[in-house]
């Protein structure tokens, strides 16, 4: 008996569906993409639930007769290529043919379209590769194509989506990918009702700093460098981020010929450009534009057409790197460096401390050989003592709980403003100050969102925090546990939030921009559990909080922070694996000399 034959052409469509239709997002993607194949100058996203009841794109574009709009649900049929050396001379974002096909495969889909020629247009109904009908239908010009109910016949992949919250950043994601590239298309996208983005119609700049511009006090684009090289195997134009600038959580693009890619052989050319000028943690921002001969590129190497390989990739990978070099060096942009080392501090050798960096205990200049036996004793870390209570600073009631058992602390010495040094059994502990309080800090802000504890103070005048449409739904899932750490948040309109308490611990520092970097932390940290959201905010207060390099501190304040970090069960490293506390052993000590 023969076992091997043809699968049928639903099933066929829903395995294909698998690679190209992973998410709403995808959906979005494909949709749009083929909106601007049509010529289309203004495109409408509508989503509900974040895609998954439905989505929506309604497009001006030339439309599609009512033949056309059958065959364009057929697996393989397209207008964009008749042969496969078409491939390689694309002027559209789509030409596989398996987009609407993958879609109306495991979707309920509704399609109305015109063209501007035609007095009627076509409705046509397709439920999971089925035709429920087609008709005519009064319609405006262009495309309105909507999307119901995505997986609603294959459970599992609809119940491996996402959160909506993760599902709409993901829609968001794609959407700007989108309209950074096509800045004269006008784009609005509207999730439950409400309106997230309204993009007019612009150049480039005007564009990025739509999209990116929200929530921040100076204008989004002022931040950026303009690169510009014209040759005859690629023109490259766009916007690099000044040194000082960079962060954590960039806003990197790279397009080419009008489509979004990935391309980290490129992204390593403009790193290098930007070699010595940024710290080690700090990326730069950028957004780049890349046109090159279509028939010098494949860009059908994967499903999601993000991976593009070039056939000239190490001589565009110089003129990348000489641009942005050059552009950066030309604008006199000057780095802002960050030395933050960890682990051992260089110790001078056969000798004392450099006169400029004095070893100090901020009473008297530190004198090895003037230090008593008993002031050398070694400190038993396993036995615990409260010391005496002139030498410790009240405790504000919210950290009394994580601070009951104390160490004796003998004497801290200063070195450099920045470490602090004390004698212990092992041999010489050496501490970095700013992260022992980043620690200790910590812990009592994750107290307070335990026990609802926090110490807040009133803003005689209010700050005002804007937020970008996809960070809305995060602050909205931030908002308690932003207010247990003293933030007194109240939202004024869909994108802004009156700041009109901040943490009493926060002082003069700014508000506004403590929180976006409790928002970077979140969101770089790609976790969707609220107590992963929790150390974040902790952390991310922590750090903004803790007393910073080069302050002085007085023996009070040295031996009430190393009282309390000492009490830590965990003392060793920050929350983010930092080093805190490293030790120059006796051993160590002895081959010095």
């Amino acid at each position: 008996m023969d076992i091997i034959h043809l699968l049928p052409d639903s099933v066929a469509n829903q395995i294909a569906a698998g690679e190209v239709i992973q998410r709403p997002a995808s959906c979005l993607k494909e949709l749009v993409e083929n909106s601007l194949d049509a010529g289309a100058t203004k495109i409408d996203v509508i989503v509900r639930d974040a895609g998954r009841t439905m989505l929506q794109v309604i497009d001006n574009g030339k439309g599609m007769s009512d033949t056309d709009l059958r065959m364009a649900f057929e697996r393989h049929a397209t207008s964009k290529i008749r042969e496969a050396a078409d491939i390689f001379q694309l002027t559209t974002m789509g030409f596989r043919g398996e987009a609407l096909a993958s879609i109306c495969a495991v979707a309920q889909v509704e399609v109305q379209s015109r063209r501007p020629e035609d007095e009627t247009g076509s409705r046509l109904v397709i439920h999971g590769s089925q035709v429920i009908e087609q008709e005519p239908c009064a319609c405006p010009v262009g495309t309105n194509f909507k999307v119901k109910n995505l997986f609603f016949n294959i459970p599992v992949r609809r119940k491996f989506l996402k959160t909506d919250q993760t599902e709409l950043r993901n829609l968001l994601i794609d959407f700007y990918r989108i309209v950074l590239v096509y800045p004269k298309v006008q784009f609005t996208f509207i999730s439950n009702d409400e309106i997230l983005m309204d993009l007019p119609a612009g150049n480039e700049k005007q564009r990025i700093e739509d999209v990116f511009g929200k929530g921040q006090k100076k204008s989004f684009t002022s931040h950026f460098v303009e690169i510009h090289s014209d040759t005859e195997l690629v023109c490259i134009r766009g916007f690099v981020g000044k040194p000082e600038t960079s962060g954590k959580n960039a806003q990197q693009y790279f397009f080419v010929n009008g489509r979004y890619m990935r391309h980290p052989y490129f992204h390593k050319a403009v790193m290098t450009a930007y070699q010595g000028t940024l710290s080690q943690e700090a990326n730069p921002s950028y957004f780049i534009y890349l046109e090159v001969n279509p028939e010098t590129i494949d860009v059908n190497i994967h499903p999601t057409k993000t991976e593009i390989k070039f056939q000239d990739e190490q001589p565009i990978f110089q003129i990348l790197l000489a641009t942005v070099r050059e552009a950066l060096g030309k604008f006199n942009v000057s780095p802002s460096l960050d030395f933050n080392r960890s682990g051992y501090i260089e110790m001078p050798v056969g000798g004392t401390a450099p006169k400029s960096a004095p070893l100090t205990t901020h009473s008297q200049p530190y004198n090895p050989f003037a230090q008593s036996s008993e002031r050398m004793r070694t400190l038993d870390w396993q036995t615990l003592y409260t010391p005496p209570v002139a030498e410790r600073t009240p405790l504000q009631p919210a950290q009394q709980e994580l601070f009951e058992q104390t160490v004796a602390i003998d004497k801290v010495y200063q070195y450099n403003s920045r470490y602090l040094l004390m004698p212990s059994e092992q041999g010489l502990m050496m501490v970095d100050q700013h992260r022992a309080h980043i620690c200790v800090l910590y812990h009592t802000y994750m107290h307070q969102i335990a026990e609802n504890q926090s110490a807040s103070q009133q803003l005689l005048f209010p700050e005002v925090l804007s937020v970008t449409p996809d960070e809305v739904p995060i602050v909205d899932n931030l908002l308690d546990d932003l207010r247990k750490v003293g933030f007194d948040l109240h939202q004024l309109s869909p994108n802004s939030y009156s700041i009109q308490g901040v943490p009493a611990s926060l002082d003069s520092k700014d508000p506004v921009a403590t929180i976006r970097k409790i928002l970077s932390a979140v969101v770089e940290s790609g976790q969707s559990v609220q107590e992963q959201w929790q150390k974040q905010v902790a952390l991310t207060l922590a750090k903004d909080t803790a007393i910073p390099y080069g302050k002085q501190l007085s023996q009070a304040e040295m031996t009430d922070l190393m009282t309390r970090l000492l009490a830590l069960k965990q003392y060793r490293y920050t929350e983010d694996g930092k080093t805190v506390v490293s030790v120059l052993t006796n051993d160590e000590l002895e081959k010095k000399f």
